[in-house]
């Protein structure tokens, strides 16, 4: 069994290690290649508008600049990341307003990895990687990725069944025909800890190669126990640069050994009250200390991320291009993690006057042991021509991909003794307990979907003013699940399927008043079946993911405007939006044992976002939106009855800024404001139905040592801000916000 030790007494031999094996490497293939990386000289004057500021996605799908695309769209490139600190995606979500992990999970549950809410709706299901989808709740690292593309509104034209909020898309590094070596080796607050190494070498004047390599061994400010463990390699290689075809060979691999987090209870946060009449001094008590882990020993996570991609590009003339993408990818995560909800019945509270003997049962404990695989063939042809007196981009093809996901069930009782794991000190509970054996019950369920998609998009200048994009997608998908589940002591298999044809399609129309701005009108359509995120079926009634249900769909209504302005270094943008979600499934109001598909949802708002450089030394990422949600017809409602959705703030700020000195100095920082917002509801008593508004403030201050050299401070929560970043359905447990820290990071180029 583990033994979770103390943040400071962690084994750190995984940073050594990363250097030693980067060294042995670079020099394997010679010091004279190495002496050349260093010895070229970069000359670097300013900002330039690419440090923050994108000018187009990298699919190409979307065959017009960003200023010309007629959506909503966050583009966060790796510069902002590297100043921000931003290691995972979480993380760099912070550059978008409105996106974040403000759940934390169904009652005894927690979620894992990057659970996000974006415009109302759970987007974790929507995360893709170079345009495939990337399944798995685990937590992405940053560490080979180059920029992250948010798509907001529905996506489902571009990329496939999608949530109606969006879809989030990470674009991994590529080797390029420059000599390079660049990483960064990092320490800080909670025993942080961190290496990165990039390194890309030609190998020809057509060929090179690409190594991305991470160590990170670290806890979590202001928790106790919790930490994160990962190791990463992402080598590549490309054929044929600068000719007609190129060829792109990528292989990533992470491990990552965490202590899961399962949050705090939320006795004393404001709104919460007594869950039981006779103990009314329970409304007032006090908070517990936010840094107590009230999980166990026994508590691990343990993730493996393997993913292979060939990507093949031909030109076939200047105006007509192929490509094909294959992904092989697979995810295992295996974590226990100790449950708990501080109910009337859990909670023990012998003497009103002495609360340093109240304690709570613990629940049995959650266990995952999940695997998910991927193999997909993306084939697309881009084209531009002439036809009926206007210039057209078409962009066409077809996907072809099987998604897997295998869960292992484990006994819902403790076989090894009576009871689970000791009941919990409220103010000051002892992790290192026993009680619980981990063994599998023989359990199991293998979901499988199978989909065939066939998209065309089009984008017609009628000319330099107007211009109009259409695009059209089917899917044709058949998911299968076979569950063997354990009823009484006997194992009881059963099998689920459905299949299903699903249309999407998006138009918008463009107005372009001036070369570099845009003002736009779109209309939008999105479809996400039952089982669409994990491929996971029910027969029960109540369940929705029954295969009776048809696919949720949604639709959006845009109008916006986007300027590229002082010499194209900064870009403006501002929107309106609607989206209207139907076919909602939810609680059947005469019978609470069914569900129901009547329910409609809506979202509307307004966003405005300021991205890249002011001047060429003061740079500028802002967004700010506006949400109002609400439940158009049907019964969920939030926790306080509400008709508006849950996990969504009404209004939300992020703001970061940098400015370079004349003389090396970098300084900086940003703000960060998340409206209050509603939980669920599953029926708890005397819960927080809510969670306050918060603002964080981080800097940043970073010195150039030398050309090749700069050293960096991050300053986390500067103010040292006390508040709430999720919350459970049940409002039994919430996820404190990260404790005022710091990190020092020195950063090398050659």
């Amino acid at each position: 069994m583990a033994h979770i030790k103390s943040r400071k007494h962690q084994n750190h031999l995984a940073l050594p290690y990363l250097a030693s094996a980067a060294a042995a490497t670079l020099f394997s293939v010679g010091q004279p290649a190495f002496a050349q990386a260093v010895l070229k000289e970069v000359e670097v004057h300013g900002n330039t508008p690419s440090d923050y500021k994108a000018d187009a996605l990298s699919s190409p799908k979307f065959t017009q600049p960003l200023v010309d695309t007629p959506q909503t769209v966050s583009i966060i490139k790796s510069e902002i990341m590297r100043q921000q600190g931003a290691t995972t995606l979480t993380e760099a979500l912070r550059n978008t307003p409105g996106a974040s992990t403000y759940y934390l999970g169904e009652n005894g549950s927690t979620s894992t990895g990057d659970a996000v809410y974006m415009r109302g709706f759970d987007t974790s299901g929507s995360i893709f990687v170079d345009g495939v989808r990337d399944l798995g709740a685990v937590s992405r690292d940053m560490f080979n990725i180059q920029q992250v593309e948010v798509i907001k509104g529905p996506a489902s034209t571009d990329i496939g069944r999608t949530a109606p909020s969006g879809a989030i898309n990470l674009v991994s590094k590529t080797p390029s025909l420059e000599n390079a070596f660049s990483g960064s080796v990092g320490a800080g607050s909670a025993d942080f800890k961190r290496a990165t190494i990039d390194w890309n070498r030609a190998l020809s004047d057509t060929s090179a190669f690409r190594l991305n390599l991470l160590a990170d061994d670290s806890g979590v400010a202001g928790r106790d126990y919790v930490k994160s463990k990962r190791i990463g390699l992402a080598p590549s290689i490309a054929f044929g640069l600068n000719t007609p075809t190129r060829v792109i060979l990528s292989y990533l691999h992470v491990d990552q050994d965490n202590t899961p987090d399962g949050g705090v209870p939320t006795i004393g946060l404001p709104g919460y009250r007594t869950p039981d009449a006779t103990r009314g001094f329970l409304t007032n008590a006090a908070r517990v200390d936010s840094s107590n882990f009230y999980g166990t020993s026994s508590d691990f996570q343990n993730v493996d991320v393997d993913m292979f991609t060939a990507r093949v590009e031909h030109d076939i003339s200047a105006d007509l291009k192929l490509r094909n993408i294959t992904r092989i990818g697979r995810t295992h995560n295996n974590y226990q993690l100790t449950s708990y909800m501080l109910s009337a019945t859990t909670l023990s509270t012998p003497s009103a006057a002495d609360p340093a003997g109240w304690s709570f049962t613990r629940g049995l404990p959650t266990n995952v042991n999940q695997t998910n695989k991927i193999i997909v063939n993306q084939t697309n042809l881009s084209a531009r021509l002439e036809a009926g007196g206007m210039k057209h981009d078409l962009s066409g093809g077809v996907e072809l991909m099987r998604e897997e996901q295998d869960n292992l069930g484990y006994y819902a009782i403790n076989t090894g003794g009576a009871g689970a794991f000791p009941a919990a000190n409220l103010y000051n509970p002892n992790p290192n307990v026993t009680g619980f054996n981990r063994n599998l019950s023989g359990a199991r369920s293998e979901g499988s979907t199978e989909t065939l998609g066939l998209y065309l998009f089009d984008t017609a200048r009628i000319n330099d003013q107007w211009q109009i994009t259409g695009g059209v997608r089917v899917d044709r998908y058949n998911t299968h699940f076979d569950a063997t589940t354990l009823t009484n002591n006997v194992l009881v298999p059963s099998s689920q399927g459905v299949s299903d044809t699903i249309w999407s399609g998006k138009l918008g129309v463009v107005y372009k008043p001036a070369s570099n701005g845009s003002v736009y009108a779109l209309v939008a359509t999105a479809a996400q079946p039952p089982g669409g995120a994990n491929n996971q079926l029910s027969a029960a009634a109540n369940n929705a993911a029954n295969p009776k249900f048809d696919p949720q769909k949604a639709r959006t209504y845009e109008v916006g405007t986007k300027w590229d302005l002082l010499d194209n270094r900064l870009g403006l943008a501002a929107a309106l939006y609607r989206t209207d979600v139907s076919n909602d499934i939810e609680v059947d109001p005469t019978n609470p044992a069914n569900y129901i598909q009547t329910g409609k949802k809506r979202v509307q708002g307004v966003e405005l976002s300021a991205v890249g450089n002011i001047t060429p030394n003061w740079a500028l990422s802002a967004g700010y939106t506006v949400m109002d949600t609400s439940i158009r017809s049907g019964t969920t409602k939030t926790a306080d009855g509400t008709d508006v959705l849950a996990y969504t703030p009404k209004s939300a700020f992020t703001m970061w800024t940098t400015y370079r000195l004349p003389f090396g100095l970098t300084v900086g920082g940003g703000a960060r404001y998340a409206g209050k917002l509603h939980r669920g509801t599953d029926g708890a008593v005397g819960t927080p139905a809510f969670v306050n508004d918060y603002w964080v403030i981080d800097a940043l201050a970073s010195y150039k040592v030398s050309r090749n050299v700069d050293v960096q401070l991050n300053v986390f929560n500067l103010f040292d801000k006390n508040y709430v970043a999720a919350i459970n359905k049940s409002g039994y447990r919430y996820t404190p916000g990260l404790d005022r820290s710091a990190r020092v990071t020195v950063n090398f180029t050659f």
